[in-house]
């Protein structure tokens, strides 16, 4: 990619020249430059890199906004700050990205801070290997093991891990010896000390203070940080796939798009009910006054034993992400296009919850009157009386906050479970915080997963505009209460947006389903999955119950039973380890 980069960090005593001398020679033949020089830290880069020189001999990888979406395309901004601290601060509150921070403390050469963008939308990577003052951070492990500054190893720690804990983000790799620096956190390196800590969180957003008091007033902000969101991403892009489900998330990213000149509108269809989206993406592309495309998911297309892409870090394309993938990756070469784009993290960002969570945080509050109107809006989302909906909120006020930690030991050997589930850094939750703000950060956190889903970005960008750091300060300032008025989910989203919807779309209240699909791609290769997890790595390792497996296989699937999605989560990551040395 375009902003490809590799930093290499050596003690003060060492050169690079030295410890390494054949090391440029090999990154100039991937097209790679030194791009950047400080102390102790020596980065190399594509050509095309994108950077922002920084007060303080620091510099800035990749993209840099406003909050009205302009580019940032030299320092001149931040002239008048000299402060390391000051400097990520002052950008942290004022702007927005794709982009990590180098910065130099002054006075030590072998002191640097690296902060990465909040922003998981179309984002910048970083992942990381420091041990004693040397090692080296990148956005592309593949970059560090071809030049034999890493070498690959299972960590087998992780992997049971992540078999336990299939839905949360942590900084651990599915590789030994290998961090990944998170959205909004900062690493610090001095000499052999090495540390992370948080830079930006979603709770400073939520607090009282921060709160808007006006749907309409929120509803303004809202449209604006995700029109600003587009339109910035946009300036960077010739040509664009919208991945146009017709769902309401994917329809506000393509009202935003209203106003580019080359977009094209792809639509995924199955061949079995649950998926079939077009009537609502069709009029949504009517709108737009281009077509509508559409891409066909066939059962044969849908593979559980396929190649990672090069930078994977860890198991995260099953089934279902890898076809989805391949038919996106297919449409984008047919039709020439640069870069996708997706609504992709819209539900965690405009607030869909679907507990009592809202109506119990108004009571929380302490808003009487909205409390009440809150558990009428609740009880007219979920279609069932007034009285029900009180209960259901009385009993959230009653019970302890709900955990971010959700196990899984279906079809794990009970050995495994001993094993501690790692935080993430949102997960710090204030002592006071509201059941629905814990559940959407939360969710948000999750959300971090996204990229490394889809082996799609290697070869073009990949854009989740809502999850633009902009986009995800506005949303949290709307209180959960606000985002189920009038009996509606995403009710501050649909009021944004309703002028530029079409009505369908904007009060549509379903969702697709892949549920049907991936049952059918299961009871096709359900043989041929059973051997794949029986004679892997996963077994070899003493890590799956082996009789719960083979007798699931050896039963008919049951209507409604979903216990087969596991299997796929299993493959998946039998799968990456087979490709791993």
């Amino acid at each position: 990619m375009d902003n490809d980069y590799i930093a290499i960090l050596l003690p003060a005593e060492e050169s690079i020249d030295a410890k390494f001398p054949n090391l440029a020679d090999t990154l100039h033949a991937m097209g790679m430059r030194i791009r950047y020089t400080s102390g102790t830290l020596t980065l190399f880069g594509t050509k095309g890199m994108s950077t922002l020189s920084l007060p303080g001999d620091g510099i800035l990888i990749g993209r840099l906004f406003t909050k009205d979406g302009i580019a940032i395309d030299d320092g001149a901004r931040l002239r008048g700050l000299s402060d390391p601290a000051q400097i990520q601060k002052h950008i942290l509150e004022n702007y927005w990205g794709s982009y990590l921070m180098i910065q130099p403390d002054t006075g030590d050469p072998s002191a640097f801070t690296m902060t990465r963008a909040p922003s998981a939308a179309g984002n910048l990577p970083c992942v990381w290997s420091i041990k004693g003052g040397a090692g080296f951070l990148t956005s592309d492990v593949s970059l560090a093991i071809r030049t034999l500054l890493y070498r690959k190893q299972v960590n087998w720690d992780f992997i049971a891990h992540r078999l336990r804990y299939p839905g949360l983000k942590t900084q651990r790799t599915g590789l030994a010896e290998l961090v990944e620096l998170l959205p909004g956190c900062t690493l610090r390196t001095s000499g052999p000390k090495v540390s992370v800590r948080q830079a930006w969180s979603p709770w400073d957003f939520v607090l009282p203070e921060q709160r808007y008091s006006d749907l309409g007033d929120a509803a303004n902000q809202i449209r604006h940080a995700v029109e600003s969101a587009v339109h910035a991403w946009t300036s960077m892009d010739q040509s664009i796939l919208l991945e146009l489900s017709g769902g309401l998330d994917s329809s506000i990213v393509a009202a935003c798009l209203r106003h580019h000149a080359s977009v094209v509108c792809c639509n995924l269809v199955t061949p079995v009910p649950g998926v079939d989206e077009q009537q609502y993406a069709r009029q949504m592309a009517t709108q737009l006054g281009v077509e509508l495309h559409t891409e066909h998911l066939g059962f044969d297309k849908a593979r559980f034993d396929f190649t990672p892409p090069p930078d994977s870090i860890a198991p995260t394309m099953g089934p279902l992400q890898y076809v989805v993938n391949e038919a996106m990756e297919a449409a984008a070469e047919y039709h020439g296009t640069t870069a996708y784009y997706s609504g992709g993290g819209g539900d965690s960002v405009f607030c869909y919850l679907r507990t009592a969570a809202p109506s119990t945080d108004a009571w929380r509050a302490r808003r009487f009157g909205t409390a009440v109107t809150a558990v009428r809006d609740l009880a007219n989302l979920h279609q069932c009386t007034f009285w029900k909906a009180g209960r259901l909120t009385l009993s959230k006020l009653r019970r302890p906050p709900q955990s971010p930690f959700h196990q899984d030991p279906t079809f794990l050997a009970l050995d495994s479970a001993c094993v501690e589930p790692e935080t993430h850094p949102w997960f710090a939750a204030p002592m006071n915080a509201l059941p629905g703000d814990r559940e959407r950060i939360f969710d948000l956190a999750a959300n971090q997963l996204f990229e490394s889903q889809v082996a799609r970005r290697y070869r073009r960008p990949l854009r989740f505009p809502l999850l633009s750091q902009p986009v995800m300060e506005a949303c949290l300032r709307a209180p959960s209460w606000m985002w189920i008025a009038g009996g509606k989910n995403r009710a501050v989203a649909r009021t944004a947006f309703s002028d530029l919807l079409p009505s369908d779309v904007l009060n549509r209240q379903s969702k697709a389903t892949y549920i049907s699909y991936l049952g059918a791609v299961y009871e096709r290769n359900k043989h041929g999955i059973e051997d794949f997890l029986l004679s892997g790595r996963l077994r070899s390792q003493g890590l799956l119950d082996t009789r719960a497996i083979g007798t699931f296989f050896s039963k008919p699937l049951l209507p409604r039973d979903r216990t087969f999605l596991r299997m796929f989560d299993l493959c998946m990551v039998e799968n990456w380890i087979r490709h791993q040395p």
